[in-house]
Order: C-alpha cells, then sequence, then structure tokens
C-alpha cells in the first residue's frame, strides 16, 4: 500500500491582499508536496483561506462590503496567487463553507463533552489586528501611552461573557509532547521558544466572543461565536473528512507537516495540539515554521511601500527562477534580505552559467558531432566514477533535507554536484577528444548527461516547468522522471531533440 503525506500551509486571513510571505509558505510547502509525489508517496496537499474574525469584519467595513462579498473576493485572490505560483493543492478549503462549519461544531462538542469547556466572561487586554488575547506582562507601553502586544498591535480592554477552554490542564502533556518528540516544532530556536512559554505557566483560554457575529455559532450558545483560531486550526481536519471518520480522505490525517510562519507557532504548537488533545484526536507530527522576509533590509509595510505582490516578482524574474530563489537564499527558519542584486546574482551565477550552460554546452556538443545520438556509457574511469558516485548519492542527501525543511542545504547538495560537473566537462574537455579520441568524447558526453538527468530529476519540485524543458532535452519521457526512475538507464542512441537554452541570463531593461 502506498504510503499516504499530508502537508498543509496555514489558512491565509482574509483581511487584505496576498503577499510574498504568503507565497514563500506555499512554495515551500509545494516543493515539499512535489518532492513526495516523485518519491512515490500518496500526498495530500491543503491550502486556504481564514475568512472570520472581528479584524474581516471591520476590514469588510472598511471598504464598504458586505462581508461574505468581501471574503469572497479576497479568497478568490489567494486562490489565484497560488496557482500564479505554482502550487500544486489538492484542495483549497474556505471557513465560510458547511462542511467547515460542521466540523468546528463538533470539534466543539467532543471537547465540551470531556469536560474541558466551561462558560464565564472575559475580562483583559486583546489585539484586533492578531486576533489574539494577551497577558499584561507580555504588553509595552509606546510613548505616546498606546499599549501594545508583542506583535506591535495595539490592545484593548475588554470585557464580555466568554467560554473558556482549559488550556491550563494541557501544560504537563504539552511539554511531554515536546520532550518526546524533539521534532515536533522546527526549527530547534522555535521549539525552545514554545517551550519556554509553556513553561512559564498556561492560562485558560477565551474561546467565544459575543461582540460581533462574523464567525461560526457556538453550538447550543445563542450570541457566541467561536473564537477565530479554534475555528481556523480546524480546517487541517475538515479537509480529511472530520467528523466522518469513513470519509475518503481521513486517513491522511494526521498531519506529517504544518507548514507555518513564525509568528503564528504559538496558536499550532501550544493551542492546536490540546485542542485536539481535549476531542481526543490524533496530533500532527511536525509544525515547521519560517521567518520573514525584509526587502533591502527593511522590514516590509503598506507605509513604506515595498510590500512585494509574488506576482508581478514572477513576471520580472521568471516564475521558476523566483521559486528556486525563495528556497535558495535563505534557511527556511530564519529571516533573509530580498534584493534585486540578490535576485539576479542567483539568476545569472547560479541558474543560467552553473547549470544552464552546463546543459546548453553538453547537449550541443551531442547535436553536433554525434549527431544528436545519445552515446552510450563506456569503462569508467576515476573521473567518471567520482562524478556518477556523487550524482547516485544525491537523492539520499536532499531527501534528508526535504523531511528537515533545510530546503537551501538540499540545494547547495544539488549544486555541489553541478559544480562537480562542470570540473569534470573543463578536465576531460570533449570538444578536444573529438579530434583525438571520438569514442572517449562520447563516453564523457554520456556521463555528463547520466548527471544532469540526476540534477534535473531532484530540481523538478523547485523549478517543475525549466526542469521539464531539461529533461525533454535529456531525453526522458514523461513517465520516467519519478525518482524510481533513475535507477533505469537511459537507452543508448536514442535520438536527442535539439538542445535550447532554459534560463536566460537576467538583462536589466534599458531604461
Amino acid at each position: 500500500m502506498t504510503q499516504s503525506f499530508y502537508i498543509t500551509t496555514p489558512i491565509y486571513y482574509v483581511n487584505g491582499a496576498p503577499h510574498i510571505g504568503h507565497a514563500y509558505t506555499s512554495i515551500a510547502a509545494d516543493v515539499m508536496a512535489r518532492f513526495k509525489r516523485l518519491d512515490g508517496y500518496d500526498v495530500f496537499f491543503l491550502t486556504g483561506t481564514d475568512e472570520h474574525g472581528q479584524k474581516v469584519e471591520k476590514a469588510a467595513r472598511d471598504a464598504g462590503l458586505d462581508t461574505q462579498a468581501f471574503t469572497d473576493r479576497i479568497s478568490a485572490d489567494f486562490k489565484a496567487m497560488a496557482d500564479a505560483m505554482g502550487v500544486s493543492y489538492d484542495d483549497f478549503i474556505r471557513t465560510t463553507e458547511d462542511r467547515h462549519k460542521a466540523s468546528c461544531a463538533e470539534l466543539w462538542r467532543r471537547i465540551e463533552r470531556n469536560g474541558d469547556i466551561y462558560l464565564g466572561h472575559y475580562e483583559g487586554w486583546y489585539a484586533v489586528r492578531d486576533e489574539a488575547f494577551y497577558d499584561e506582562s507580555e504588553l509595552t507601553t509606546r510613548p505616546d501611552g498606546t499599549r501594545v502586544a508583542p506583535s506591535g498591535a495595539p490592545v484593548e480592554w475588554v470585557r464580555e461573557p466568554s467560554y473558556f477552554f482549559r488550556l491550563s490542564a494541557f501544560q504537563d502533556r504539552l511539554l511531554t509532547l515536546y520532550e518526546e518528540n524533539p521534532e515536533f516544532v522546527a526549527p530547534s530556536s522555535r521549539r525552545n521558544e514554545v517551550t519556554s512559554f509553556v513553561k512559564g505557566g498556561l492560562l485558560d483560554l477565551s474561546i467565544s466572543r459575543t461582540t460581533f457575529n462574523w464567525g461560526i455559532p457556538v453550538p447550543d450558545a445563542p450570541g457566541h461565536v467561536m473564537y477565530v483560531w479554534l475555528d481556523a486550526l480546524t480546517n487541517y481536519i475538515t479537509a480529511c473528512g472530520f467528523p466522518d471518520e469513513n470519509a475518503p480522505r481521513w486517513h491522511y490525517w494526521p498531519a506529517d507537516v504544518h507548514f507555518v510562519g513564525k509568528d503564528i507557532i504559538r496558536f499550532h504548537a501550544v493551542y492546536w495540539p490540546a485542542f485536539l488533545m481535549a476531542a481526543g484526536l490524533p496530533l500532527p507530527k511536525r509544525v515547521s515554521s519560517h521567518g520573514w522576509w525584509v526587502v533591502e533590509g527593511e522590514k516590509m509595510s503598506k507605509s513604506l511601500g515595498n510590500v512585494i505582490e509574488p506576482r508581478k516578482l514572477a513576471e520580472t524574474y521568471g516564475l521558476d527562477q523566483i521559486r528556486y530563489f525563495l528556497l535558495r537564499e535563505k534557511p527556511f527558519g530564519t529571516d533573509g534580505s530580498m534584493s534585486h542584486p540578490a535576485i539576479v546574482s542567483r539568476i545569472n551565477v547560479e541558474l543560467a552559467n552553473d547549470l544552464g550552460n552546463l546543459a546548453q554546452r553538453s547537449l550541443s556538443l551531442i547535436a553536433r558531432n554525434c549527431g544528436g545520438i545519445l552515446p552510450a556509457r563506456g569503462p569508467a574511469t576515476e573521473d567518471d566514477t567520482a562524478l556518477l558516485t556523487a550524482a547516485g548519492a544525491l537523492l539520499d542527501l536532499v531527501r534528508v533535507n526535504i523531511d528537515r525543511q533545510t530546503f537551501h542545504e538540499g540545494l547547495e547538495e544539488i549544486w555541489k554536484v553541478i559544480r562537480a560537473a562542470n570540473g569534470y566537462i573543463d578536465r576531460q574537455a570533449p570538444w578536444a577528444l573529438n579530434k583525438t579520441d571520438k569514442t572517449r568524447m562520447g563516453e564523457v558526453l554520456r556521463v555528463l548527461v547520466d548527471t544532469i538527468r540526476v540534477v534535473a530529476t531532484l530540481l523538478q519540485p523547485v523549478m517543475p516547468s525549466s526542469m521539464a524543458r531539461m529533461l525533454d532535452q535529456l531525453g526522458v519521457s514523461a513517465d520516467a522522471r519519478t525518482f524510481a526512475a533513475l535507477e533505469t538507464p537511459l537507452t543508448d542512441g536514442q535520438t536527442l531533440p535539439p538542445p535550447q537554452g532554459v534560463f536566460p541570463r537576467y538583462v536589466e531593461p534599458v531604461a
């Protein structure tokens, strides 16, 4: 039976347009989903939009729109962004769907039935922008007297009737979870942050609101809507068919990895497992959080006018080029800076020169000196064996990095082989061998084709369309591009199509 693998992005909040941070999370998750599919897994990949809460209600009001019409428009824009960035999701969930409302109601009932929900009243500091409650100790005061949360969002004092979740009762179980499953939260800096937060003591969590109504109604409690994070987090089981545990997708749960931004790690690594424990449901296996992008050294903000629209970025530099840059430029779990020179350098040095030129030189020599016929392998020299061995070891190395979400390290392993292949072609000089030893020339070119095939196959998840073109030129049929297919050699003597450049250099537009 094929092993299943379930990957999620966070569901994106529809109070504004999608930006590069949303695209980054989605592309990283997409790379893992594509990799696992090529590695033989039965993958379920979920993304979508989070559409309830006070902040959405306010954004719709500010836009002069009916709340549902507003969420319809913004959600459609997020879906269009995912499609434009090549995100191969299997389901796009919206929290305003009936299936999700039914799922949330059942999760609530199960938690309530187990005695972990009680009615009280909430009095404390609340940040509308974060849709989160904060303790006094977490707040700071600005010079103008405004109290703000750790995120910088202003807070306001609220008092209202509220249902509470007994989060305090799960402190020890959560700490045991982190201790027994050190890979549950990644990277380690975020795990330490989460562990420290829980060790500091957990207060019961307000999980209903009565001061607005744009949310999922609490079962049997008129006037109460569910706390937006209880609603939002439930999407991950809704998409699997919950509460129908005979649903066709239920076997995917628990999720293998939730991809999230570092700003929402607390909700996914503390609240979410506690909710699931309270409902008697299995826990996800891993929560992997990423850092933020800054632009030219400055944090993105609307006031600075430097918020990056991912589709425009792809139009400027190329979709696959941007996908590559985002995963290559910085470690997934840390912050990183995005700049025009950095993007151009990755495109021109690594894609156009290192990989593109390697493939173009090798295939052009076959077209020109071998009649476009794929040469056979010959007796391997020490130089041949070194390169082919390095290429053969790549899959296992990259597989480990994908599972750890150390995408930049996996790409560096691939680039080590690309650099080695460029050194090999320079040392072997097949253009010179064409005049002295045509047989050996063919053997050298075959080593290069076999190496480039491995590289292009492993790079498919990152740059799907570019690598499809490269594999076409290597004579790899569309049904032979899985990782398992690498074990079957290419057919000697097959005719290769005329070579064409895959990665053009980026040239500055003329002003």
